[in-house]
């Protein structure tokens, strides 16, 4: 991997990682569109550190606080502050853990066919621009049940199938669960934190025993960049939020699934 190849899909998963536009489908689609090799498990592991890294960072009162209140929820035995949240979070990544556990060869050897990506782009892309059009969105974060995080959760299994966007069908869940905007992207992406965990976890255990011979400066480039790229895009993408809304991503996905269908299907 050469170092203009490290820095544009760092750059790519940062970027796409957190907006509902599927940074899975971007990262297969590139390789295809400029006949560039995969960029191999220790480049997936590092451009996940680096946003994992960036959501940690960019919500940390918040990730310290759900931690907080949820250890002493467990200790006390009863709800205190957040820890209903950090409960709905664990909710809400179990389904996602299932699947993975599960689908996952079916989903490395089958699913990551550009047909595939062509049709979860459309109609995912579709369904999100639909639930931003619904009224009555005004639920917070203190309404949420563990109903919510068992929707949003099982939303989220979904999105291992590349072009789908973990980010975009989470969000699309909780705006149908009656959620504002803002809440449902930010429960989007505080859920985005166990599930990228376990996402490097994997990943991390597959280098340590495997064969892969990790290319270093790749490494770092992908994950330095993905960081920055990542930290900006959920600030930006949370600040114009209720003046842009979703249907800015709900035109690209529809252009994007137009390409796909009229240059590599």
């Amino acid at each position: 991997m050469d170092f203009f190849q490290a820095l544009f899909l760092g750059l790519l998963q940062g970027l796409t990682e957190f907006l509902p536009i599927s940074s899975s489908a971007h990262l297969i689609l590139t390789p295809a569109f400029f006949d560039w090799d995969d960029q191999g498990v220790g480049f997936d592991l590092s451009v996940h550190i680096g946003t994992l890294l960036a959501v940690v960072l960019y919500f940390r009162r918040d990730v310290f606080g759900i931690a907080r209140d949820g250890l002493i929820s467990v200790a006390q035995r009863k709800i205190v502050g957040q820890g209903a949240l950090a409960w709905y979070l664990v909710i809400g990544t179990i389904p996602a853990g299932l699947a993975g556990l599960a689908l996952l060869d079916m989903i490395d050897n089958e699913l990551r066919a550009v047909e595939v990506i062509f049709f979860t782009t459309l109609i995912f892309g579709l369904l999100l621009g639909i639930a931003d059009w619904l009224p009555k969105r005004q639920r917070t974060l203190d309404s949420l049940n563990w109903k919510d995080a068992v929707l949003v959760g099982i939303a989220q299994a979904m999105a291992l199938v590349p072009g789908t966007s973990r980010s975009g069908v989470t969000i699309t869940a909780g705006l149908f669960l009656g959620m504002s905007r803002e809440t449902a992207s930010r429960f989007s992406f505080l859920l985005a934190i166990p599930i990228i965990v376990l996402a490097s976890a994997v990943k991390l255990l597959e280098v340590a025993t495997s064969d892969v011979i990790v290319d270093w400066s790749g490494f770092l480039i992908g994950g330095v960049t993905s960081f920055l790229m990542a930290i900006t895009a959920i600030h930006f993408f949370l600040k114009w939020l209720n003046n842009v809304g979703m249907w800015p991503y709900v035109i690209y996905r529809i252009a994007l699934a137009g390409v796909i269908y009229a240059v590599l299907m």
